[in-house]
């Protein structure tokens, strides 16, 4: 079952010079093994490969249900230096919210994880 992620978790940003810094908390305290297992450093890093230049770090936060990424090289210098539309790093929660995930149906069903229509 293909499942939207802005379904199954909100999110947060902010940045600290050149690095976007985006947290991810499930929405259900039972979705957050799915995330953790999905949302991958290197799975982050392809769906950022356009737009970021640097590495991407992963933390996991268990006790609260979210993940929380590092974008470095995200910001074309920080909000001071760059031309970039936004400097800050506020959109890369909702780029990253737009990713889909691909859950075995019978896993899907057993978690009552909502279908992407």
């Amino acid at each position: 079952m293909r499942v939207r992620l802005v379904d199954v978790a909100h999110a947060r940003s902010g940045d600290k010079g050149d690095t976007a810094n985006v947290g991810i908390i499930a929405l259900r305290p039972e979705w957050y093994p799915l995330l953790a297992r999905e949302l991958t450093r290197e799975r982050v890093a392809a769906h950022f490969r356009e737009v970021i230049a640097g590495e991407v770090q992963r933390f996991e936060l268990p006790n609260l249900g979210a993940l929380n990424f590092l974008l470095h090289g995200a910001l074309d210098g920080g909000g001071t230096l760059s031309l970039k539309t936004d400097a800050q790093g506020k959109v890369y929660s909702t780029a990253l919210l737009r990713l889909v995930l691909d859950v075995p149906d019978d896993e899907a069903q057993r978690l009552g994880l909502p279908a992407a229509t």
